[in-house]
């Protein structure tokens, strides 16, 4: 009777909670005792609850009982289901207060927020960087394991990142998508563009700390510090004379 009435006489001590029966009560304590008397026998994982033993087991049976009437995808429990359900409603409960972007789930918003909190839970541990976003430490561990998964299917080169194949195929295809404003100029990597504009700005934010003499690209100040270092990488192959840069090589073999 207690359903119809409302009434929940069982109260937990430690948090407050109440529940109309006993039985709920007791499983709610093993929220606070950490107690988890069900054991998965295919894996050995522990749950508080019955149902939460049962529910687990499908990931190993690979029952998915729940089916969507849209689109036939199926699901491990009905929960899954209610939230995929929102693909086909376009339902976005789930508001951002800061800047009103909307999403279908909770945790959905629950990542975007850290894109203005600047929250980065997800820490390295080779080197300790920190990240908002599990699949960007993911990205980051391959710097470390040197694994490059994305294949170049022109010529075989691997990279370590989907968008630096995806920059990479513009040498095969010729795709040229950033375009100067000033002189439409087009270049198929936009750092290469960045670099062009300042053709026309006359910027010049790369400085020699030995000089103090500025450069418009970086690869023009390295080249520079040859100079001041003496470094002289480029040899000629048949007189093994050696040049601090690549033009004055070029030169040299003219002669």
């Amino acid at each position: 009777m207690r359903v119809h009435t409302g009434l929940k006489p069982f109260v937990c001590e430690d948090c407050g909670y109440r529940f109309s029966q006993k039985a709920h009560l007791n499983r709610h304590m093993r929220v606070h005792t950490g107690e988890k008397p069900f054991l998965c026998e295919d894996c050995g994982q522990r749950f508080s609850a019955n149902s939460s033993l049962n529910l687990h087991m499908k990931v190993h049976t690979g029952e998915k009982p729940f089916e969507c009437q849209d689109c036939g995808h199926r699901f491990r429990d009905k929960s899954s289901l209610n939230r995929h359900l929102k693909v086909h409603t376009g339902q976005k409960p789930f508001v951002c207060e800061y800047c009103g972007q909307r999403f279908s789930e909770n945790n959905g918003l629950n990542t975007h927020m850290r894109a203005h909190t600047g929250q980065k839970p997800f820490v390295c541990e080779d080197c300790g960087h920190r990240f908002s976003w599990k699949s960007r430490l993911n990205s980051h561990m391959r710097v470390h394991t040197g694994e490059k998964p994305f294949v170049c299917e022109d010529c075989g080169q691997r990279f370590t990142q989907k968008g630096t194949l995806n920059s990479h195929m513009r040498v095969h295809t010729g795709e040229k998508p950033f375009v100067c404003e000033d002189c439409g100029q087009r270049f198929s990597q936009k750092n290469s563009l960045n670099s062009h504009v300042r053709v026309h700005t006359g910027e010049k934010p790369f400085e020699c700390e030995d000089c103090g003499y500025r450069l418009s690209e970086n690869s023009s100040l390295n080249s520079h510090m040859r100079v001041h270092t003496g470094q002289k990488p480029f040899v000629c192959e048949d007189c093994g004379q050696r040049f601090s840069q690549k033009g004055s090589l070029n030169s040299h073999m003219i002669v």
